[in-house]
């Protein structure tokens, strides 16, 4: 089996924050899949703009270690629009044991908290 790519595990990613983002009643605005393009997600909730910023990574990476530089420039822009910001690190492993890669088809365990603001 093919092992999990930087594209396949943002794909996951996403799928797991806008399962969240929609159970938490934000309203979708713009949905960006590509790995460096950020925001992720423009969303309202409550008439208020949100950007997230998705980023997946596998075991043993921290979910919660982002990108600075570019947390920075979403910031800049987040600012522009009068918009919050939200990051959603979202860490993947192979269920049965975190050591081993990740292939399309293994079970898999998520680690999720839920979106850090930002601003």
């Amino acid at each position: 089996m093919k092992i999990l790519n930087l594209q396949d595990i943002h794909q996951l990613a996403m799928l797991e924050v806008g399962k969240y983002l929609e159970i938490e009643g934000y309203e979708f605005l713009a949905v960006n899949s590509q790995i460096k393009r950020s925001p992720q997600f423009v969303c309202v909730k409550d008439k208020i703009l949100y950007f997230v910023m998705v980023q997946g990574c596998l075991y043993p990476n921290s979910s919660k270690d982002y990108d600075l530089i570019r947390m920075n420039k979403v910031k800049n822009h987040a600012e522009k629009n009068k918009a919050r910001l939200f990051y959603a690190g979202v860490g993947f492993a192979h269920a049965n044991d975190y050591e081993k890669p990740l292939t399309k088809n293994d079970p898999y365990v998520v680690n999720f908290d839920g979106l850090q603001t930002i601003i």
